[in-house]
Formats: structure tokens, sequence, C-alpha cells
């Protein structure tokens, strides 16, 4: 059975897409962390992340990072954390979390409330500065 990223990767389900290119996607985080909280996920189906050849991961991190530096410029965070947990959906991903304070909590069971309007308008300005 396909996995809720396989879902939205094939366009079954919306996203507020950040980026994506024929190997990855990123598209916000419906539950949030903060402000800007992105996924990275490679198109093809694998549970973990170390799992995935070592070309994948290596795109994965490079991926990552441009979308990263695009929440750099945009949001102004102090930095960009990078959180690989795993356990929600069992196809490989990476969390980008814009950190704005040095005592914002970074865990991933911490969400925080955004409106759809500000999700859209969020994901719109991410997009338009991420280098590909």
């Amino acid at each position: 059975m396909a996995t809720i990223f396989t879902k939205i990767i094939q366009g079954e389900i919306p996203c507020y897409k950040i980026a994506e290119n024929s190997t990855h996607i990123a598209f916000l985080d419906i539950n949030p962390i903060a402000a800007g909280h992105t996924l990275v996920v490679p198109k093809e189906e694998i549970d973990y992340l170390f799992d995935l050849s070592d070309s994948l991961l290596a795109d994965s991190m490079f991926f990552a990072k441009q979308v990263a530096l695009a929440i750099d410029k945009t949001l102004k965070p102090i930095r960009t954390g990078l959180i690989v947990e795993g356990l929600e959906v069992p196809h490989a991903h990476i969390h980008l979390v814009p950190i704005y304070d040095e005592r914002q909590n970074v865990s991933l069971r911490n969400k925080v409330e955004i409106s759809k309007e500000k999700m859209a308008e969020l994901a719109e300005t991410i997009s338009a500065e991420v280098k590909l």
C-alpha cells in the first residue's frame, strides 16, 4: 500500500509544495513545529533513510540544502535545523525546521497552529527562492 507521501508525490493528495525535481519533492509539513517546517522526500518509496542508495542519500542532502537555503533567505531564522526521525511515515524523509529562537522547542511533538492561508503564503515565498 502506498504511503501518504507517495500519494502526495502522485498528486492524489494536495500539498503545499516548495520544490520538486525528478527524484525528490519538498512540501510544508501539515503538522508543523515551526512556520516553514518543510519535509524533503525522495520519490522512491523506501522506509528507512539509511536504506537509500548512496547516490540517492547524497542527492537527498543536496536537495535539502537548496530548500534550507531558501528557507534561510526568505524566513530569516537563526538557522534551519534538520531532523531525521523517520517514525511517522514509512517513507524516508528529512524535516527542515526553521529555528527562530535559541530556546525554541524543536521536538516533532511540539505542533504549532498555522492557518491554511499562511501555509500557502509560506510555500509560495520559500518556493520562489529555491535554486535547484
